[in-house]
């Protein structure tokens, strides 16, 4: 798939622009106030699916589980046609519409259902226009929204260097975490060591929802690596490929990573 024109990026960048202003980076709900998030019963998880070798082909899966028991009470797969291609930092352009229509489909069938927050596989403030995936669906949904990315994104300084790496090696227990602090002295994220795997998790807001809080629910929403709603939203749409092919084909999932889908769902 081609790139899209100049001309494209710039009307990207002008709709990222515009839609900032309408993040809200602090807690808005009550139930986020609290330190056993009292009141949160509904977490939904997102993610997209492609098939290995078709990047116009994919699967957009959105769950909702209950909390804390985090057992699956809604799914929606839904195979998709993607038409714009993948930019870095603007992955939103490429799949966050999909996520929007889930949503409110959601909405109009099972509205008592709705989930109360959702985690979103990639970043939100952590983004080079400081307007990332989470961020979008937040806004377009208002939604409380949570990026949780598997791979640092280089941006205001942070480098995946030895320093880094000697950072993530001092994250010891599961909950451990330290801040993405960038050249501009902005906390753009939080490194979590979300259980016993040595990978970390690089969360980030997305929208009303502060990075404290944000840490807090993506740690108690993990069983393994991956937090239950996203790893959830993987597995169901990878699987809703392979059932639509009636064939054991390699499924990736979204975003900057889909090219190198890591064996981690369960470590």
């Amino acid at each position: 798939m081609a790139g899209p024109p100049p001309a494209t990026l710039r009307r990207w960048e002008r709709e990222q622009a515009q839609l900032k202003g309408g993040v809200v980076e602090e807690d808005t709900e009550e139930w986020q106030k609290d330190s056993s998030f009292t009141g949160l019963e509904r977490v939904g998880g997102v993610d997209l699916s492609y098939i290995k070798g078709d990047d116009t082909s994919a699967c957009a899966s959105l769950v909702v589980l209950s909390y804390p028991a985090l057992e699956v009470l809604y799914e929606d797969c839904r195979m998709v046609a993607v038409s714009a291609p993948y930019v870095a930092g603007f992955l939103a352009f490429r799949e966050v519409s999909f996520l929007v229509e889930a949503v409110q489909r959601l909405q109009q069938e099972e509205p008592r259902l709705k989930p109360q927050v959702l985690l979103v596989d990639g970043n939100g403030l952590l983004h080079p226009r400081g307007f990332g995936v989470a961020c979008h669906l937040g806004v377009l949904t208002d939604l409380p929204c949570i990026g949780v990315a598997k791979n640092l994104l280089q941006v205001d300084g942070l480098v995946r260097d030895e320093l880094h790496r000697e950072q993530i090696r001092s994250l010891q227990r599961g909950g451990d975490t330290f801040p993405l602090t960038g050249t501009s002295g902005r906390v753009l994220g939080m490194v979590l060591r979300s259980c016993n795997s040595s990978k970390p998790l690089y969360i980030s807001v997305g929208h009303r929802v502060s990075l404290e809080t944000a840490v807090r629910l993506v740690k108690s929403c993990c069983r393994y690596r991956i937090p239950e709603p996203i790893r959830q939203a993987d597995i169901r749409s990878r699987e809703y490929i392979r059932k639509q092919l009636c064939s054991p084909l390699e499924v990736v999932s979204s975003g900057p990573e889909s090219r190198k889908k890591e064996a981690e769902l369960d470590d």
